[in-house]
């Protein structure tokens, strides 16, 4: 897209690179706004990245009060630091841009890789003249990429400002244009450095250009802003990108942590709720700092919210790391008059609390509950439109008939997730292992298989196979089908006493339940009902771990709080739960 019309872009371009070595900044901000027909507003600044080292703006250095500017000697350029992991939600080539509408196109895969294989070019440390560029190009093995290159490295690198203003500069004397992707680069880098000034300039110009900006450029904008004594300025683009689209979790999270760094609270909780509202997933990382910001801070309301937070990791299966948990214990500790002490422990299998001596909540659901959610299941799940589920209908019939005429099994196994448990191992010694040591107390087994472990093979030998169909119940689905079905269907009809060994979380079919009643009462009977395993440390056997009789999630009393944590961040819900807890009691 161009950033003026085609007919005035010539006559306009000889103004717009010459005038500054003639007139003042201000009358050249005037001729800029006059060219795009827009108001002439005082943030606008055209030269503020397209002119040489020489003539650029200063930037006031207390607009980078939080974000400062990184020394060139903390940047190891060649190991690739300096970019932080916020920005790294720009990659190369994401923000692609069509002429007419901005609409984002994507790079072929040729020209991905060409660009890595320019990784570690190192950028000038120093801006350069127009015939430098020129010559550093017509040297460069892709000249078509190479001023996309030079600002990844510029990234990587944290190069100063001026010198990717100088290549900009360059770029646009030569092209008449810039585009969409090398703003956003040059936007990525202001960011990275904190120049606010220089971020609030090319957001004006990009809205200029651009009917709506990717969803990556508006995280930067407002990252750059929110980390910012200008912070309320993000606040203002938040309800911009709202008119065009639903702001991103990146988006929300800067604008509550720029709330909450500034002590307002209230506001940072109903941007916290409006996120909620709009199914914006938020990160542990920002529920944490609520915890964080709000220490010692006094308010019936805000104690509310954050017990609103704790709640929501009820609801959510949800274990915080250890040191999201310090930090719920701290502000439990700081609130005034609250008289709140937290201890670590570990809870017994009983479900006793051995610091205050509470019975956790039982993980068993009532006959009632385990009636509806039984049919909702085998309704939703089994015979439904689930889509995950790749079956016939006379494969299903004919497992149904299976298990009615063998009802009821003490523990479902999942044959084929079993037999992977450890990778230096035929499979079916695996499955062998579990099979034996899941049946020692005589309890009932039926393990779901698949058609191919009857076929005598490397990793699946006949006299073992047959060997196991002595201690246990096989069904041996098709190859391609789904067995998750079967495992829900088979355990459920058995009762509320069997329990079922897989690794997978199920999360597929929890999504097609259709209420959340019933995807809570899914999730609590998975917890009780799920046996966890693994290698044992020498990895000669299989280690299993019983399913809690205690449930195993965030709970109350009012005067206790019992909260299930994980010693580090797992980036992905884990189908194991933890056992360490963090027990809080209120001394009255």
């Amino acid at each position: 897209m161009a950033l003026f019309s085609q007919t005035s872009q010539q006559g306009f371009q000889a103004l717009l690179w010459k005038c500054h070595m003639f007139w003042p900044v201000s009358r050249c901000r005037q001729l800029f706004a006059a060219a795009l027909s827009i108001p002439n507003r005082k943030k606008i600044n055209c030269f503020s990245f397209m002119t040489s080292s020489s003539t650029a703006l200063p930037v006031d250095p207390k607009e980078t009060d939080v974000l400062p500017t990184k020394k060139k000697s903390e940047i190891d350029c060649k190991e690739g630091k300096g970019l932080d992991e916020e920005t790294k939600e720009t990659p190369e080539g994401k923000f692609q841009f069509s002429s007419s509408v901005g609409a984002a196109k994507k790079w072929s895969m040729s020209h991905v890789l060409s660009r890595h294989k320019f990784s570690n070019v190192q950028p000038p440390e120093k801006p350069l003249q127009a015939e430098e560029w020129n010559k550093l190009r017509e040297d460069f093995q892709s000249p078509e990429i190479f001023e996309e290159v030079m600002l990844n490295s510029m990234i990587r690198c944290n190069s100063p400002i001026d010198v990717a203003k100088s290549l900009l500069t360059h770029l646009a004397k030569r092209n008449g244009d810039i585009a969409y992707n090398m703003l956003v680069k040059y936007l990525t880098l202001c960011v990275q450095q904190g120049r606010v000034s220089e971020i609030r300039d090319v957001y004006d110009i990009m809205k200029v250009r651009f009917k709506i900006l990717e969803s990556g450029a508006y995280n930067l904008v407002i990252r750059g802003l929110s980390n910012s004594n200008q912070w309320r300025t993000a606040l203002t683009v938040l309800e911009e990108i709202k008119k065009v689209m639903i702001p991103s979790r990146t988006c929300y999270e800067s604008c509550i942590k720029a709330a909450s760094r500034h002590q307002e609270m209230k506001l940072a909780f109903e941007l916290y709720n409006e996120m909620l509202a709009k199914d914006v997933v938020p990160t542990l990382d920002v529920l944490q700092s609520f915890f964080d910001f709000s220490r010692g801070m006094k308010g019936v309301e805000l104690q509310k919210e954050l017990f609103g937070i704790l709640l929501y990791l009820r609801e959510n299966q949800i274990y915080p790391h250890k040191t999201f948990m310090r930090s719920i214990k701290l502000w439990f500790e700081s609130l005034p008059g609250g008289n709140w002490r937290g201890h670590l422990t570990n809870i017994k299998d009983s479900g006793q609390c051995p610091v205050c001596k509470h019975q956790l909540e039982d993980s068993n659901l009532t006959e009632e509950e385990y009636s509806n959610l039984s049919e909702r299941i085998i309704r939703d799940v089994i015979h439904g439109t689930d889509t995950f589920r790749k079956t016939t209908p006379k494969e299903l019939e004919a497992f149904q008939t299976f298990v009615e005429n063998r009802l009821p099994f003490d523990i479902v196994i999942d044959g084929l997730n079993v037999s992977h448990v450890k990778s230096r191992r035929m499979q079916c010694e695996n499955l062998f292992d579990a099979v034996n040591c899941l049946a020692k107390e005589n309890a009932r087994l039926l393990v779901l298989g698949r058609k191919h472990m009857l076929t005598n093979s490397s990793n699946w030998k006949r006299e073992i196979m047959k060997e196991m169909q002595n201690k246990a119940d096989f069904f041996f689905a098709e190859n391609i089908s789904e067995d998750d079905a079967f495992l829900l269907y088979a355990t459920l009809r058995s009762g509320k006493h069997c329990r079922f060994v897989t690794r997978d979380f199920l999360r597929d079919h929890k999504a097609c339940l259709s209420d959340s009643l019933t995807r809570h009462l899914f999730r609590k009977w998975q917890r009780g009902h799920q046996i966890v395993f693994f290698p044992s440390a020498e990895g000669r056997s299989i280690t299993f771990l019983p399913a809690l009789r205690y449930d195993c999630v965030v709970q109350t009393t009012g005067d206790t709080w019992h909260i299930p944590y994980k010693d580090v961040f797992e980036e992905k819900i884990s189908y194991q739960v933890p056992r360490k807890w963090l027990c809080i009691q209120q001394k009255l």
